[in-house]
């Protein structure tokens, strides 16, 4: 019984730290919007500058979307069929952990004096926090001036120094946010 208890709780903290780096999508879209005949794209800067993220965060995102806009046969253009817009929104989120696990035992005195103190096992509550965010992906049609399609991202983002991985965090929301475009339906032209 012991042993189970050893290897069932590495399991369950590995199928945890994994479900903490997903990212849930939910999309959107006007089934009036003929999502076939879009072919070009641009940024549009007005909505881009109002995200609340570092600039360095904004061209990572916008990187990010061409590389999985030009996988998808779109064109950046001039002249484009859609404007790219994005949003952000983050929030703190503490965890607070209570790991009272052990074995059993008491306080008092017994017959040794050197015997007072607690039971074996360890316990104690620890608390930890991490940075919820969403990334939002607008496509707007350039003729109609209207939203026809939004992608949304939510999921823990790293707080780390380490560059390299703060960038293949924000290519997978986008990646992940864009396998919903276009939308599968029978009402696109």
């Amino acid at each position: 019984m012991k042993n189970l208890k050893f290897i069932a709780l590495p399991l369950l903290a590995l199928v945890f730290l994994s479900s903490c780096s997903s990212v849930r999508v939910l999309s959107d879209y006007d089934q009036q919007a003929d999502f076939n005949g879009y072919k070009s794209y641009a940024f549009y800067k007005t909505g881009i500058d109002k995200a609340q993220i570092s600039d360095l965060d904004k061209k990572r995102i916008l990187k990010a979307i061409e590389n999985e806009m030009a996988a998808r046969g779109f064109v950046k253009s001039e002249n484009p069929d859609l404007l790219v817009s994005i949003f952000t929104k983050e929030q703190e989120r503490v965890d607070v952990y209570n790991n009272n696990f052990g074995w059993g035992g008491a306080w008092g005195w017994g017959y040794n004096p050197y015997a007072w103190g607690p039971g074996w096992g360890w316990g104690g509550s620890s608390v930890s926090t991490t940075t919820q965010g969403s990334l939002y992906i607008d496509l707007i049609d350039t003729k109609s001036k209207e939203l026809v399609w939004q992608g949304k991202g939510e999921g823990t983002l790293a707080n780390t120094k380490n560059i390299e991985k703060k960038e293949q965090r924000i290519r997978e929301f986008v990646s992940q946010i864009l396998e919903q475009y276009p939308p599968n339906t029978i009402a696109s032209k």
